[in-house]
């Protein structure tokens, strides 16, 4: 019976009630939006530097780590090799041979890393094999060719089939270096990675190096979920045990700690957000409830009179917030639902953006990702408040005597 007057009491201001649940749902909207669009950013970052830099556990030499000797190559890599084949979880990995050098065309050099890979086994462990925009990814046949970024390309002015020097230190700290032609020229999303890496057969590069071995094998999993760790830590745990001490055996929190923080923070983000938005709700549902309440003094006031109990009336109070907050939750968590389903299949283009967001390694259109837990959120946070801003309109009319409350003209 209360609960049909106080839905009744809710609905005698009409205008003001839709304008109120009005607010609130668009106010919903654009915080789901907005919770998507970070999460969807934050995302689709690690999915990246996961696919093309870190992928989910790496193996190299302790020492390898402190300082980047060429000649500090994994100790003893074949078990680990033999079981990386074996294991159900492992979807590929890559033994690559790494050096830092300079790559010089005619017009100009630049330092870069210079990625010494098997080709199958790469281009099974990144995307780079499907991101050739000229030319084609690493062959086995032909003589020393190089596969660089389109902004090496740019910058040292290349095309393909150019000649490039690359030179470094070798095995015995002399400078060796050798003429490689250009075979393809990629793009990834982070201008950073493009700027930084070259990639060449490995056995090209260990030749020139006079070094045997290898300084780093990277493992990608079937994990569909980057933002879970445990799958790459659960392996990182069974390699350890296999691999000698001296090398190290990281997952890939480990090998990007601000990856590892901004997982962390995106909660905080998103709590932010939100409570931006209800702070901002709370004070609108305290203004309609004080008008509501006030012009409905007198009849309160009659109501305690005849006998209805304080109690009940701060119950009929509460009702009508909690019932507001319930409307507007409700219609607001559906209408951002289809929102953000629409956005995630359309994508958010930020075409603009590139040059920024290629910094950070994130694509230029942003897909919006909400969990059922953060709408769940959302919804629960939207009727606590509702019910938290009845509470100071309900003592206004609470502490008021019913023949003071009958006296009130409204």
């Amino acid at each position: 019976m209360i609960i049909k007057l106080a839905w009744r009491n809710l609905w005698r201001n009409k205008i003001r009630t839709t304008t109120m649940v009005c607010a609130m749902v668009f106010g919903l909207m654009g915080v789901v939006a907005m919770m998507g669009f970070m999460s969807g950013m934050y995302g689709n970052m690690i999915d990246n530097a996961i696919a093309w830099q870190v992928s989910h556990v790496q193996i190299q030499n302790q020492r390898y780590l402190d300082d980047q000797d060429i000649n500090e190559t994994l100790i003893n890599p074949q078990p680990l090799i033999e079981a990386l084949r074996t294991m159900p979880g492992v979807k590929a990995f890559s033994a690559r041979f790494l050096v830092d050098g300079m790559i010089a065309s005619a017009r100009a050099n630049r330092g870069i890393r210079i990625n010494g890979v098997d080709s199958d086994a790469e281009a099974k462990v990144t995307p780079i094999a499907g991101s050739i925009i000229q030319g084609r990814w690493l062959l086995q046949e032909g003589r020393n060719p190089i596969v660089v970024s389109q902004k090496t390309a740019e910058r040292l002015r290349l095309k393909l089939g150019s000649k490039v020097v690359l030179t470094f230190s070798n095995a015995h700290k002399d400078v060796t270096g050798a003429a490689f032609r250009v075979a393809g020229i990629f793009s990834s999303p982070s201008s950073g990675f493009d700027e930084a890496n070259s990639y060449v057969r490995r056995s090209d590069l260990a030749k020139l190096a006079g070094v045997e071995g290898i300084h780093e094998i990277a493992v990608v999993l079937n994990e569909s979920n980057n933002l879970d760790n445990r799958s790459a830590l659960e392996l990182a745990g069974q390699l350890s045990q296999l691999s000698d001490t001296g090398n190290r055996v990281r997952d890939w929190q480990q090998v990007q700690p601000l990856l590892a923080t901004i997982i962390s923070q995106m909660g905080a983000t998103n709590a932010v957000i939100l409570a931006i938005f209800v702070s901002a709700m709370g004070l609108g549902i305290v203004n309609v409830m004080l008008m509501s309440v006030f012009e409905r003094t007198r009849e309160l006031g009659v109501l305690m009179a005849i006998g209805m109990a304080k109690r009940q009336v701060f119950t009929l109070i509460l009702l009508e917030s909690t019932l507001l907050g319930i409307t507007g939750a409700t219609i607001g968590s559906l209408a951002s639902l289809l929102l953000v389903t629409l956005l995630a299949q359309t994508g958010i283009p930020l075409g603009n953006m590139a040059q920024g967001l290629g910094a950070f390694g994130v694509d230029t259109t942003l897909y919006p990702s909400v969990s059922s837990n953060e709408y769940a959120a959302a919804f629960v946070t939207v009727i606590l408040v509702s019910i938290l801003a009845s509470l100071y309109p309900a003592r206004q009319i609470l502490k008021q005597r019913p023949v003071d409350a009958m006296s009130q003209k409204h």
